[in-house]
């Protein structure tokens, strides 16, 4: 079931014309979740979206067997469930402690609908959203356990506030990025044990990377263009 709603997040007022989509949530007050608490669950009405103003959460779905799928982190500035759909289509978890404002999916639509600066960029991130989809599905399909973790932490890199010269910030556990990657936890383990080994990157404490090498990574992270600049931004881990 949805978080429980009150009626000032039913309607926002928008003054003047936002200019973009992160603006149009400016005027809905800020939500704090729990490491661990749930946003949104999996075939509810998706009567709102929800924009990340602090921290990490993780869009999950549960298979067979209970088997859980994480298909994407996002991170502040991302939104939660910007295609609109009738019903979610995942469970959305606090990873940490986060931060988030909710505008109701029809004051979304609206402003959208009537804001020339708006219609672009709703565009260009649901064309982000499927390339972002698309590199996951090439991933998972193709990519070995070294090639999967390596792509994981050079997109992680990617995220300014994440990365401070050669120590990267890792805000979600090893089971998160196993059920991310397709792996076993015991498989993310010995992967990142191997990289250490090669003096590539090494853990420091429970949420650190210290990484000797980006360009390095990108090439072991098996895509055909092995030039990497670490100051690019492709998006969310999508």
């Amino acid at each position: 079931m949805l978080m429980q709603k009150t009626a000032s997040f039913e309607r926002n007022t928008i003054v003047g014309e936002a200019v973009s989509l992160s603006e149009i949530f400016q005027y809905s007050p800020t939500e704090t979740i729990a490491s661990g608490k749930t946003i949104c669950w999996e075939g509810d009405a998706a009567n709102h979206l929800f924009q990340v103003v602090e921290g990490v959460v993780r869009l999950q779905r549960i298979i067979g067997e209970g088997r859980r799928v994480i298909t994407a982190f996002l991170f502040p500035g991302d939104l939660v469930g910007a295609a609109l759909q009738a019903t979610y289509l995942f469970t959305a978890e606090a990873v940490n402690d986060c931060k988030i404002r909710r505008m109701s999916c029809k004051t979304f639509h609206e402003e959208v609908s009537r804001s020339e600066n708006l219609r672009p960029e709703y565009i260009a991130l649901l064309s982000q959203e499927m390339a972002s989809a698309h590199e996951q599905m090439v991933l998972l399909s193709k990519k070995n356990a070294e090639e999967r973790l390596c792509s994981f932490v050079v997109r992680l890199s990617e995220r300014p506030h994440l990365a401070k010269e050669d120590m990267l910030s890792v805000p979600m556990n090893r089971q998160d990025i196993a059920d991310y990657l397709g792996l076993t936890i015991e498989t993310v383990s010995r992967t990142i044990s191997k990289l250490a080994s090669r003096k590539i990157l090494s853990p420091v404490g429970r949420h650190d990377l210290k990484v000797a090498s980006y360009e390095r990574l990108a090439r072991l992270s098996g895509n055909t263009d092995d030039f990497f600049d670490k100051t690019c931004d492709r998006g969310s881990l999508h």
